[in-house]
């Protein structure tokens, strides 16, 4: 897609301290990467103009959130949806998650399991990477690239505490979505995950 899309990128920085205790919490498992698609969904639903495609001369606006996980295999790589994320609960995210991704490590996916995305998240933290773009995956017009969780100094009230930091990149089609609203995307994805109120 970077031959046809204009593709420019932007990163936060979370602090995940709040989202870790909720793992504790929950009386089932649950996965970072879960959290963040959880709150991906949540965030694209306050900024539902995110969650479009371009349509040659004009903005098509999506009805579902279609939720595209990257899932890396040994032959490549392949983005399994989970279908009508906004309705899904935290835990049927993270069932659903998890469903597709042996499905896809098992090379069971069906067609529709892989098509029909709306908007994608990347997650290279389990292999230590800090901090990557990714390339938009069509139809989407942005992806999430999301890092790993490490302990770094962070600076509150001008003290120096060691918080569990991740960096998320937003990859996003400049075609659709300007600079302004990425900005408020990315703000928002910030705040639902730094709060992890999701009980």
């Amino acid at each position: 897609s970077l031959s046809v899309a204009p593709h420019y990128y932007v990163t936060i920085e979370v602090d995940m301290t709040n989202a870790k205790l909720l793992r504790e919490k929950l009386p089932f498992k649950l996965s970072f990467n879960d959290i963040v698609l959880y709150a991906t969904v949540r965030a694209i639903r306050e900024f539902p103009a995110v969650n479009v495609q371009w349509g040659g001369d004009c903005i098509i606006q999506m009805p579902d959130i279609n939720l595209g996980v990257a899932v890396a295999l040994p032959q490549g790589l392949i983005v399994p949806v989970i279908k009508k994320a906004q309705e899904l609960s935290l835990e049927g995210i993270s069932k659903k998650a998890k469903e597709l991704i042996q499905k896809a490590q098992n090379n069971k996916l069906l067609p529709d399991d892989y098509t029909g995305n709306t908007f994608t998240v990347s997650n290279l933290g389990p292999y230590g990477v800090d901090h990557f773009t990714a390339i938009i995956n069509q139809p989407d017009s942005a992806i999430l690239a999301v890092g790993q969780i490490k302990d770094r100094p962070v600076v509150i009230d001008g003290g120096i505490y060691i918080r569990p930091i991740m960096k998320i990149t937003m990859s996003c089609d400049h075609r659709v979505i300007d600079g302004a609203l990425a900005g408020q995307f990315m703000g928002k994805l910030k705040e639902i995950l730094e709060k992890a109120d999701f009980i």
